[in-house]
């Protein structure tokens, strides 16, 4: 699913293969943005988005995931990204954020965004940049706290 993939992990969007209880301590205890999300909100999550694993190929072992909301027609929101750290350094984010990119190029989707604070380099090389008119984007956030410190 991405020419950038490094030999011995795949990827793929089976449901089916996902480690729903390791994707849920990864982000409830180690993503900033997710800290003590309920495992009931992230299986929700899980069941309404279009979803990326990467894996070890012998050993199927989940390594790291990407989440999409999307109507596959207008929109998409890429979300929860997040690689095990005992495989980070090996260029798996961006081989898996390149993947996604590549998937959804097939829905001609006008727009992909996404949040970060701290790994705008890796979008960029997939080909992710600021937003040209910040101001005409608005949110509405219950417990939005305001802008992330980073």
């Amino acid at each position: 699913m991405s020419a950038h993939l490094p030999e011995g992990y795949e990827i793929s969007t089976d449901p089916a293969r996902l480690d729903a209880d390791l994707i849920h301590h990864w982000l409830s205890t180690d993503a900033y943005w997710a800290l003590g999300r309920p495992r009931a909100k992230q299986d929700l999550a899980i069941a309404g988005s279009l979803n990326f694993g990467l894996y070890e190929s012998a050993s199927g072992r989940q390594a790291a995931y990407a989440r999409v909301v999307t109507d596959h027609a207008t929109f998409a929101w890429l979300c929860d990204v997040y690689v095990g750290r005992t495989d980070r350094g090996k260029g798996l984010g961006g081989a898996l954020v390149e993947a996604v990119a590549d998937r959804l190029a097939a829905c001609d989707l006008p727009r992909i965004t996404l949040a970060t604070t701290d790994a705008h380099g890796m979008y960029e090389k997939a080909g992710f940049r600021a937003l040209a008119a910040p101001e005409q984007w608005m949110t509405l956030g219950l417990a939005d706290p305001g802008p992330l410190a980073g």
